[in-house]
This record gives structure tokens, sequence and C-alpha cells, in this order.
């Protein structure tokens, strides 16, 4: 159901893309719409990875100058069953990561040096296991072609009135369609860009806890990034608010409109599940504070948690569903 409720949403910013180009052109505009967006999304099939690292100054790392974080990601990526993912890291104090690329034999994971800075070492292990759930779920792909469809859609609302005058007899609405698609439109992919974020974000802390098999790591991890991406400004990302939901925190603040258009979950709400989930691998009911906020990084520091007997298992290459020992446990 999550998969398919995020190919709707695709569907969705695609119509959402076609329905812009007739109010501005009519039919012409729509057929010139419907060829722009097919174009654009083949262009980010092969250059998604590229367009985001470049846009955050991005550079890759190896092993011999980040070994421990290098080192990290690759014990994480064998317990995950995925290919070893290009490493970079972004000069940004705030701390935050996203990952990107068209499938996983072509993906890359990205951290700031805030990131690397703020958190130790299980929770820095809890954040990029979540961001090998997104490779892992192929989650890069739909992201990025989802952010470059909201900046052309709001790029085409932004010259609405160049390409779509009160006088074009192709504009079925005249200069009110003009109006209409620069007002609502931006607007529109905003909201399917926070559907699409949330149905995701859920998805990658279950599967990025069982990557390195303690919830609580990442739910401490979370805590952090959330006061630290309030605090500290993300200049890149607030001039490109298309790519905010690629992050795993929502990197925007400055805005007003950043908050009534936030497109991750609440962050209290992603904590309690995360809770939730550490009581069922030990075996037991959780006890969640009302904040939910001191347990975790409570149970962070304390080390991993002794699990009781697996009961679920994560599929491996092969067929075989047999789970094997996280990294750090």
């Amino acid at each position: 159901m999550s998969y398919a409720r995020t190919a709707i949403l695709i569907a969705g910013m695609t119509a959402l893309f076609m329905g812009a180009g007739f109010m501005l052109g009519g039919e012409v505009g729509l057929l010139i719409a419907l060829m722009v967006a097919l174009g654009m999304n083949v262009f980010a099939y092969w250059n998604c990875d590229k367009m985001v690292l470049k846009m955050y100054g991005a550079r890759e790392v190896s092993r011999a100058e980040q070994p421990e974080f290098y080192d990290m990601v690759s014990a994480l990526a064998v317990q995950a069953d995925l290919p070893m993912p290009k490493v970079y890291i972004m000069d940004e104090d705030q701390p935050n990561a996203f990952a990107t690329g068209r499938n996983p034999q072509n993906a890359a994971v990205a951290a700031t040096s805030g990131l690397l800075r703020t958190l130790t070492t299980n929770e820095l292990a809890g954040v990029m296991a979540h961001e090998l759930a997104h490779v892992k779920n192929r989650d890069t792909l739909i992201m990025t072609i989802t952010a470059t469809l909201a900046g052309a859609l709001s790029t085409l609302a932004s010259f609405g009135l160049f390409f779509g005058g009160g006088d074009n007899r192709n504009n079925p609405l005249g200069f009110v369609g003009v109006i209409l698609v620069m007002i609502l439109a931006p607007v529109a992919a905003m909201m399917v860009q926070m559907l699409i974020s949330r149905t995701r974000e859920y998805e990658a802390d279950r599967i990025g806890s069982e990557i390195c098999g303690q919830p609580l790591w990442l739910a401490s991890a979370l805590d952090k990034l959330d006061q630290g991406a309030r605090r500290i400004d993300n200049v890149r990302a607030e001039d490109n608010p298309a790519t905010a939901h690629m992050f795993i925190v929502n990197p925007l603040h400055t805005k007003a409109m950043d908050t009534l258009f936030s497109t991750h979950p609440k962050m209290a709400n992603r904590i309690e599940r995360l809770q939730a989930l550490a009581g069922e691998m030990r075996g037991a009911a959780p006890v969640v504070s009302p904040g939910g906020r001191s347990q975790a990084q409570q149970g962070a520091q304390n080390g991993p948690v002794k699990r009781a007997p697996r009961t679920s298992s994560v599929p491996r290459t092969g067929g075989s569903t047999r789970r094997k020992r996280g990294p750090w446990s």
C-alpha cells in the first residue's frame, strides 16, 4: 500500500504539471507540459544524484579521508544487503543527511559536517542506517523526481504571466487562469511533496532500525537533529526548498511557509514509533514518556538493548530470511 500510495502521488504531481500547462496554454500547453514532464523525469533518472550533490556542494570522501565513517557505512551496507554506496560530506553546520541515486547500484549517502560533530557513534549509525533504508526501498529515485517536478512547477508558475497572457486565446480561463496557476501550483506541489515524504520517512525509520539493530539510536539522533535544524540555518536548502523532503529532518525554518508546509512527520511521532519498536525488539511493551525525548537519549547512551529471540526477519539476497547481527550489537 505504501508503494502504491507513493506512485499515485507522483502521478498526481505529473498531473499538476500538465494541468498548469493547460491553464496557461490550453491543449497546446497541456501537450508541451506533458513532454517537458517526461523529459525532466528521464533527465532526473540519470542525473538525480549529481544534481542534488552538486547543489549542496557535497564532496566524495574515501576510506583514507574518513576511515571510521566510511567503515561504518560499509558495515551497515553489508547488513542491509546493499552494494557499498558512495560517501559524501557537505560542509554545512546544520546536522542533517540524505541519500540519493537512481538505484542501489548507483546510490550515494551524504552527511553534513555538523552531523559528524554532533552525534555519537551509535547515533550516527542510526542515521546512516535510515538513509540506507531509503536506498533499499528505492525512495531516493522517487524523492528526487518529485523534487525535480516540484521545482519545475514552481518555475512554470513564476513565469505564468510570460507564457500565458490574458489575451492568449489558447488559455481557457484567460488572466484568471494565470493567476490561479501562480498561486495554487506551488502550494499543490508542496503538499504532494509533504505527503510523499511523510509516507516514506516512517518506513525508513523502521527499516533503518532493523538494519542497525537499535531503534533508540535513531530516536536519540532525531531528537538532536531536530533541535539543531531549528537553531542552525541551511542556506542552500532555503534557496532550494523543493529538495527539503530528501533530508532526514526538515532543514527549513527561516520562512513562515516552512512551518506551514512541513515535508516531514512530527518528530515526537517518529520518536514514539521508534520507542515502540524498541519495546517490540526487547519482547516487552515500551514505557513512553510524554515528550519521548529523554528516554530515547538515555537508551542510546546505555548502549545496545538486549533483544528477545527474534520473531521477525529481514529478507536477504538469495531468498534467505535469516537475520544477520548488526555491526554494533
